[in-house]
């Protein structure tokens, strides 16, 4: 552990927390420590301990590979990715060799020198007992079994008398979660201690030095030296003095020796393997090292048991939602629907107590305090936001009167967005008796002007704990969110089924209104299309009794227009599309009409070449007169009454379309001759409201008339 201060209220208790530990000026003097520049040849501008005994008469000044007998310049290419690097060789001394290890500290090079007790373990060695401790980590049933089976092999490991596992709380405190202890010693087993033990600048230095051993607590430090290098960063080494305070502490809980490996899961300090010996004890930089890569598996193991229990809880959430939220999409009121599967969520959660409170009425199930409490909270959660709330101490947020409290120490609560109810989980107090090593409320008696001291007294306390139920965990409060998401969602399914009944209803009666419009729109179409057929009649046998040809071939021209108008409003009658018209099968169909009317001799000199293009229905007709102007012109100049070659090509570009009527007459001489009569002014008028333009050409022989018009109005 670190350093503990209680004292006064009225003093600083912070000031732990900002003792620059990183920066003590000295090191602890079983190692040694150079300090080089870390441009150039790396000359050795300062250090610490006994360097002219144990190492070199002269260092001062000198290359750094000099000192050191072998070449570093190769493992400097290393530091910029990790925080050290190891010489591959040991230092010779004078009388004994040394472990080696570089660190960069800004412009500087850190060279921390450890001596090497007997030979170090062989990596074959290491590698198979980390393999077989492994391997016991993975069969550990759960996370109690697995931190014992650590404790057990991290004293192996390191031969110290006492280890713990010591596991870090929601409130920085401390638990001993698991211990292996020398029979003589008494037991720190699930004992708390204090945030303050640990000072937050220590934490940080647990992150980033894993491995950290105090052979002896009564040592005179080494500084650095020549005078001047007293405020160089240490953080990085393992060497480093440690401070009074913590020295003090370890002395006042019986400790000789010390040594803590840091246990990082997910980047983060989850807590410490503190080991603790009776009697100076040295731990040698290999055993620490095998001792970081335990650490770095006990977190993994750690890590693993947690996401698995997680996950079995998550699916039996799950199971549980899926078991509730089927009942919650009835079309009941929701205070029915909760109603039906209160003692479910109740147990889902694992409350003591469930309520709906909508307003100020209250359905409870299990124990729960009164109503009026349970609208007081409800009232208090809804004012908070529309967020769920989950706590394990209602108190501390709001007043709870006190017969009522021990009945709602721990609530979750779920404000419904779109109903005003509020779900409301609780859980009762338990009360918790924690053992702490020592009294962590005691006062300490202090002088003016003297120096906060550690706490002597590591006895076992008991402290009762009231106000406070079980924890919610995150997965019961992941599972809350997502109930109120269900209950949402169920909600706006009814709504919708609602809505979709009441628009099924609706497109029924439209289908029945349509169905008779339907019926309406036949019977009109197919008398409109009677008196079409009768004028027609009547302007073909018109045309066959006159005694004037001119007059027949009026009629005859005045037949075929509306013809064309007739057959626009037949395609009509018989398809369900209205708004427009194929132009193709139109042309087509209307050609077909006037071969009938023109005679066998005119059918089968008409070829047609038409591409598909969609026009609005009225466009179809202007483009249909227009048509038919074009061939009766062809019919009456062309070859002077005979029949001959009529080619219609209809095509499209971009945004218009193109007609164009083609024969192999006269040219456009015969045409000219005779004038601008009703069907050419009918046939421009057409043109003029289809915003297109109509031009004549040679068709060589013959003539091309080629109208050009948009496929939409513009």
């Amino acid at each position: 552990m670190a350093t503990p201060i209680h004292t006064e209220p009225s003093l600083d208790l912070t000031v732990c927390d900002r003792e620059p530990i990183h920066i003590p000026g000295a090191i602890q003097p079983h190692g040694l420590m150079l300090v080089a520049d870390a441009s150039g040849d790396h000359r050795v501008i300062a250090g610490a301990g006994e360097l002219e005994a144990r190492l070199a008469d002269e260092w001062l000044g000198r290359p750094l590979a000099d000192v050191l007998g072998q070449d570093v310049g190769h493992m400097l290419n290393t530091l910029p990715g990790g925080p050290n690097a190891v010489t591959p060789a040991p230092v010779r001394g004078k009388d004994e060799r040394f472990t080696a290890t570089l660190h960069r500290a800004g412009d500087r090079l850190i060279v921390e020198l450890e001596p090497l007790a007997g030979e170090p373990m062989t990596a074959a060695t290491t590698l198979a007992w980390l393999d077989a401790v492994a391997s016991g980590f993975e069969r550990a049933a759960d996370k109690t079994t697995l931190y014992a089976r650590a404790a057990v092999a991290f004293r192996t490991l390191t031969g110290f008398d006492r280890v713990m596992i010591y596991r870090f709380l929601d409130d920085d405190a401390g638990c001993v979660v698991a211990e292996d202890r020398h029979p003589d010693l008494g037991s720190f087993l699930n004992h708390h201690f204090p945030a303050s033990d640990i000072p937050k600048q220590a934490r940080a230095l647990y992150i980033r030095n894993r491995t950290r051993a105090i052979p002896t607590i009564d040592y005179a430090p080494a500084p650095l030296r020549p005078a001047g290098f007293a405020g160089c960063d240490l953080s990085d080494v393992a060497l480093r003095h440690v401070s009074p305070v913590h020295l003090q502490y370890l002395r006042n809980m019986g400790v000789a020796a010390s040594a803590s490996i840091s246990i990082v899961k997910d980047g983060l300090l989850w807590g410490l393997v503190a080991c603790h010996h009776r009697e100076p004890r040295l731990l040698p930089p290999d055993i620490r090292g095998a001792a970081a890569t335990l650490a770095s598996g006990l977190a993994r193991q750690i890590r693993a048991k947690e996401e698995a229990a997680a996950y079995r809880e998550r699916l039996a959430l799950r199971a549980a939602e899926d078991r509730v939220v089927p009942r919650l999409n009835s079309e009941e009121p929701l205070r029915q629907a909760v109603l039906s599967v209160r003692d479910e969520l109740r147990e889902m959660l694992d409350a003591d107590g469930f309520a709906l409170v909508a307003g100020d009425h209250v359905e409870a199930t299990g124990r729960c305090p009164d109503a009026a409490t349970l609208v007081a909270i409800a009232r208090f959660v809804r004012e908070r936001g529309s967020e769920p709330l989950a706590t394990r101490a209602l108190t501390t947020l709001m007043p709870v009167p006190a017969p009522q409290a021990a009945l709602a120490s721990g609530m979750l609560a779920l404000p419904l967005i779109e109903e005003d109810a509020t779900l409301i989980w609780l859980r009762a107090e338990r009360i918790e008796e924690i053992e702490w090593a020592g009294n962590p409320h005691k006062s300490v008696g202090i002088a003016p002007g003297e120096a906060l001291t550690p706490r002597a007294s590591f006895a076992g306390y008991t402290e009762t704990v009231r106000g406070r139920s079980r924890h919610w965990t995150l997965e019961q409060v992941e599972a809350a969110h997502r109930l109120r998401r269900r209950f949402q969602e169920a909600r706006q399914h009814l709504q919708v089924r609602i809505l979709n009944r009441e628009l099924s209803r609706t497109l029924i009666e439209k289908d029945a209104l349509l169905a008779q419009k339907d019926v309406l729109m036949k019977e009109v179409n197919h008398r409109v299309q009677n008196s079409l057929q009768l004028v027609a009649s009547f302007l073909r046998l018109q045309a066959k009794s006159a005694d004037n040809p001119v007059v027949a071939d009026h009629l005859a021209e005045a037949q075929a227009r509306l013809a064309a108008v007739a057959l626009v409003h037949r395609r009509l009658y018989r398809d369900d599309q209205v708004e427009s018209v194929d132009l193709s099968r139109y042309v087509d169909e209307l050609v077909a009409d006037m071969r009938t009317s023109l005679g066998e001799d005119w059918g089968r000199h008409m070829t047609l070449d038409l591409a598909p293009i969609l026009v609005p229905t009225d466009r179809a007709v202007n483009i249909g007169l227009v048509l038919t102007e074009l061939v009766i012109n062809a019919t009456k100049y062309a070859y002077d009454g005979a029949a001959g070659p009529i080619a219609i090509t209809l095509e499209q570009h971009n945004a218009k379309l193109r007609l164009i009527v083609a024969d192999d007459g006269r040219g456009r001489g015969a045409a000219a001759e005779h004038g601008r009569g009703f069907g050419s002014r009918m046939m421009e008028a057409m043109v003029q409201r289809l915003s297109g333009d109509i031009e004549y050409g040679d068709n060589q022989p013959g003539l091309r008339a080629i109208m050009t018009v948009p496929i939409a109005e513009v």
